[in-house]
């Protein structure tokens, strides 16, 4: 038996630099929105704009929750499948900066 259809609501991601070197994309999420099944092809930064808490699912079924505070950065390496959900009740942005010249 599959898993039912979900259907949620797109994040909005809007890139405000794509050079040879970095893409930086702030992520705005109403409530339940996701981006989407992705794979980063670079290392990342991310750098939230508000407290929040996210729901990230893995391709292998596993899910985990990071709790995000404003202006306090974190790092993931490339290639992990995700889909990444805002799992709170209130809107949630972040800064998403992709390092081209370090490829994972």
């Amino acid at each position: 038996m599959s898993e039912p259809l979900r259907c949620r609501e797109p994040a909005t991601g809007t890139v405000q630099i794509d050079d040879e070197n970095i893409r930086v994309t702030r992520w705005d999420f109403n409530p339940g929105a996701e981006t989407g099944w992705h794979r980063h092809g670079w290392l990342y930064v991310v750098v939230p704009i508000h407290d929040g808490t996210l729901l990230v699912e893995l391709a292998n079924g596993e899910t985990m929750t990071a709790e995000l505070k404003a202006g306090v950065s974190y790092t993931r390496v490339a290639g992990v499948e995700h889909n990444v959900v805002n799992g709170g009740t209130g809107f949630l942005s972040f800064v998403e900066t992709e390092l081209k010249s370090l490829a994972g």
